[in-house]
């Protein structure tokens, strides 16, 4: 008798593999065009859309530095510059997973773990709805998203000690922030480009904003607290705390440079405006210092530190490269400009017109729709919100949609995404850290991902019939 394999979804890797050739027939199909939009100038209409004069057939191996389809994930890996999508995300998630290897081997952090459990056992039933809370401001107030990538691997070892999975891991920090990051008031990421862009105030609308991310939040952390209650497993915590050993110097030493570290970060994204670039090197920083204070203390020697950063950002790999092909479709389409001819100006322009064939209401509904459905493209809340909003802001002038409404589609569609598709570079970096598969995670979250949706559909008719401003 053969024993039947259970049903799997393919790997992200795969899935990626298919879109990219779907792109590649697409290039074949659909004429690629441009919006002929003077410098300096915000507002797009449609009227402004042409179709290039001549096409250029995309090959399926490509010379002379062009993209081809058996180079995506070259040209993917190459594109882009230290503040993209690619080369400093990519880079970000392996500098960081570098530098958690070396605190990670240090054993600080697992000595802590046990310390925590131990204290807060009284209080346990709040720690998951105070991290929820916590991580969903943290997407609100300063856009927090690949950042959750180095907060999963902190808190995977606390959750299974505790009873919980990775999947509890993943839902209490990565989306929580995009529940946070959609719903935000003044994500200075996301909301101030659009808002720029669309010329209306920036942080304007708040009220119902903050009324959103209170109605989001909610629903989120009653279907975090539920699950993690249900997969539970007990009473394994209570037989490790009663063999907790007390912390060594050395332990409160990188737990204490862990703290300040952590603190600095937050610093830096709330006041000074750090990215990924700024970002790394301070992950990069608290990763050297750990290892000075593991070499003072005679736990680890700086070859075992080297050896450690190299094993902490070689598991984080897969990851890094997903994000490339994530990057190379969109470079397959022809790129995201608006100003130079691609198959992605011509679905885009194809999708707006169909748009403005329908009722109001649907149309503002409509917008969500397209906003999300892009988001697999672009994942990119600010490059998102640069490629489409010149665009729906004027489309929302036409179909008696509010311009706040119209940000306020691109928020939900572009964030509430994010925590779905397998082009979020910070959605696979955080599955690569904790070791769970897209296709497990895609079965799991498809649910909650549809409820959301009809909340965010809830919201964007709301926003429309009260005529938000």
């Amino acid at each position: 008798m053969t024993n039947k394999q259970p049903f799997q979804l393919p790997d992200a890797a795969v899935i990626l593999m298919a879109v990219s050739l779907i792109a590649y027939i697409a290039t074949m199909l659909v004429p690629p065009g441009y919006f002929d939009v003077p410098n300096n100038v915000t507002q797009v209409a449609l009227s402004q859309f042409k179709l290039a004069d001549s096409t250029s057939t995309v090959p399926i191996f490509a010379e002379g530095g062009e993209i081809g389809l058996t180079n995506v994930l070259f040209e993917g890996l190459t594109a882009g510059d230290k503040y993209g999508a690619t080369i400093g995300v990519m880079a970000f998630i392996l500098i960081t997973g570098g530098a958690f290897g070396i605190i990670m081997q240090t054993g600080a952090i697992n000595n802590g773990i046990m310390a925590l459990i131990n204290k807060t056992r009284a209080i346990e039933w709040l720690f998951l709805p105070l991290l929820f809370v916590l991580f969903s401001l943290g997407g609100a107030i300063f856009g927090m998203g690949e950042e959750a990538i180095a907060f999963c691997i902190v808190l995977l070892p606390i959750m299974k000690q505790l009873g919980y999975d990775a999947k509890v891991t993943v839902l209490v920090t990565y989306v929580a922030t995009q529940i946070g990051f959609a719903t935000s008031w003044m994500n200075p990421f996301s909301i101030a480009i659009a808002q720029s862009i669309a010329d209306i105030p920036v942080f304007s609308g708040a009220p119902l904003r903050v009324a959103a991310w209170c109605v989001f939040t909610l629903f989120g952390l009653i279907f975090v607290v539920r699950y993690a209650r249900k997969i539970r497993l007990q009473p394994e915590p209570q037989a490790i705390i009663e063999n907790t050993k007390p912390l060594s110097h050395c332990d409160r030493a990188v737990l204490l440079c862990f703290i300040v570290g952590i603190g600095w970060i937050i610093w830096g994204v709330m006041a000074r405006q750090y990215y990924i670039p700024e970002l790394a090197a301070q992950f990069f920083t608290l990763g050297l210092i750990t290892a000075i204070i593991a070499r003072a203390f005679g736990i680890l020697t700086f070859n075992d530190s080297a050896h450690a950063f190299t094993k902490g950002a070689q598991e984080l790999l897969p990851a890094a490269l997903l994000v490339a092909m994530a990057k190379g479709i969109v470079l397959l389409l022809g790129g995201s400009s608006l100003n130079d001819a691609s198959v992605l100006n011509t679905l885009l322009y194809s999708s707006a017109q169909t748009l403005s064939h329908v009722p109001d209401s649907l149309a503002a509904w409509g917008m969500l729709v397209f906003q999300s459905g892009f988001n697999f493209f672009v994942s990119s809340g600010s490059g998102q919100a640069a490629i489409t909003m010149p665009l729906m802001s004027p489309l929302g002038d036409l179909l008696a949609v509010s311009r706040q409404t119209v940000v306020l589609a691109f928020q939900l569609g572009d964030g509430l995404t994010n925590i779905f598709i397998p082009t979020s570079a910070s959605l696979i970096g955080c599955l690569g850290v904790v070791k769970l598969d897209w296709g497990e995670w895609a079965k799991f979250i498809w649910r909650f991902q549809l409820a959301l949706f009809a909340l965010a559909s809830a919201c964007i008719f709301l926003a429309h019939f009260i005529d938000y401003q």
